[in-house]
């Protein structure tokens, strides 16, 4: 698409020679005789750069540029003006004029500072463009939330996608690490490849090798055919290796000669094999305190973490709850069609985001299914969510049914999270996300 140029001067053949030469060049171009009649112009059109005369008699440049300004504030405007006028051109600047040129000038001149104008313009509406599209994004490759700490984790994954390098995913139970792990296969060149997933935790010490692996027929007592292995399944895409800190202290060693070499030799095999496979790794756990506790080899923990990718708690991000609860929603009429409720009361959203989970997003799933598919009526009420979860919101159904203040279901509440803390009223604030001396001082109110 041709970019549109408004040449303005008051006098029409200087306006009809600049824009005959840029038409020439390529661009789309309009002549204005006078600042009144540009200005005319300027609110029944938008253009994509301007030039205008800055001495003219009726309204001069200068308030051609502002009056450009306010139909589009990064519209690109370009003023002409006589060698006597230059402290005029330099007012203009200060305004924001994009350029100037002194006449005489050449017409080659001119065409270049507008492309220059037009292509800083382009980069600029892209980069807005896509600032918008990372802050209106609340759904990225299957992880939901529009929170910023949600923002900086996809513009992680963005990042790395593109790469080989070993990722390290960390953060609580439930948090998602493995939908990042899948974002990163997806979003990068081995995404047509396959992307396996192994939970180290569920794997008994004494087959790790040969689920990894793979091994030859009768290796082992029970070994009645031969088993390619997991990283030989994953060739050409990607390996997950979940809960990572699980894998015995035996196998850590084998896996990092597998890593560092891109070659397996299934168990009781004579030769090696290649492969070809990204590896992303994930824990719960504090992997360098296991490699100071000696439960986790040093040289594997820093071959895995080469980059690593934090995945935040739930309650480090609640503005994406209700966003999270529509999404599970969805996800539970979709396979539960016959549910009786369809929907949660915005009060019962409020109450779901102000509480810790501690089991994170995995948690808040599986209560909105249990809500969907334990609720009386169509619409999941606030009494409804206390009936199906009590032991979560404790003592919170007899506060509904007396009516008690708020202050004192607050302190039933905090009195629940203390007990599930054992106390530490430190790890209580942080789950409640706030601080140890309010729960004290709220603690000590009178009922």
């Amino acid at each position: 698409m041709q970019a549109r140029v408004l040449v303005i001067d008051d006098d029409a053949e200087m306006a009809d020679t600049v824009a005959e030469f840029l038409a020439g060049r390529g661009f789309t171009v309009e002549c204005a005789v006078g600042g009144h009649a540009a200005i005319t112009v300027l609110g029944q059109r938008a253009f994509d750069a301007v030039i205008t005369d800055l001495r003219m008699d009726d309204v001069d440049g200068l308030d051609v540029l502002a009056a450009a300004h306010g139909f589009d504030a990064e519209l690109p405007v370009m003023v002409m003006t006589a060698y006597g006028s230059i402290n005029g051109a330099l007012e203009a600047i200060r305004r924001g004029a994009f350029h100037y040129f002194t006449k005489p000038f050449k017409l080659e001149e001119a065409a270049t500072w507008v492309e220059r104008a037009l292509a800083e313009r382009g980069m600029r509406l892209e980069s807005r463009g896509l600032r918008r599209a990372v802050d209106e994004r609340t759904n990225f490759r299957g992880i939901v939330g529009k929170s910023a700490v949600m923002r900086e984790l996809y513009e992680m994954v963005e990042r790395l996608s593109g790469t080989t390098a070993p990722v390290l995913v960390t953060g609580e139970s439930g948090t998602g690490k493995e939908l990042v792990a899948e974002a990163l296969h997806a979003a990068g060149p081995r995404a047509a490849g396959p992307f396996i997933a192994v939970n180290c935790a569920a794997i008994s010490e004494g087959l790790f090798e040969a689920e990894l692996f793979g091994h030859v027929r009768g290796a082992f007592t029970g070994a009645v055919e031969a088993r390619k292995g997991l990283f030989a399944e994953a060739d050409g895409g990607t390996l997950f290796l979940d809960e990572i800190g699980e894998i015995p202290v035996s196998v850590q060693a084998k896996l990092l000669r597998v890593v560092e070499s891109a070659s397996v030799r299934p168990v009781g095999g004579g030769s090696e094999r290649a492969f070809d496979v990204r590896i992303v790794a994930a824990t719960n756990q504090d992997l360098l305190q296991a490699v100071k506790d000696r439960r986790f080899r040093e040289d594997l923990y820093y071959r895995l973490n080469v980059v690593a990718i934090r995945v935040p708690p739930l309650r480090a991000r609640r503005e994406d709850i209700p966003l999270l609860i529509d999404a599970f929603i969805a996800s539970v009429l979709q396979r539960q069609p016959d549910a009786p409720a369809r929907e949660l009361a915005s009060e019962s959203v409020t109450w779901l985001r102000e509480l810790p989970w501690p089991g994170n997003v995995r948690e808040l799933r599986n209560i909105v299914e249990r809500l969907l598919l334990l609720a009386r009526g169509r619409t999941v009420g606030l009494r409804d969510v206390v009936k199906v979860m009590p032991e979560t919101l404790a003592g919170a159904e007899a506060s509904l049914g007396e009516l008690v203040p708020l202050r004192t279901m607050t302190r039933r509440y905090i009195a629940w999270v203390l007990e599930q803390t054992a106390g530490n009223k430190l790890k209580a604030a942080q789950l409640l996300g706030i601080d140890a001396s309010t729960i004290y001082r709220i603690l000590a109110r009178e009922d």
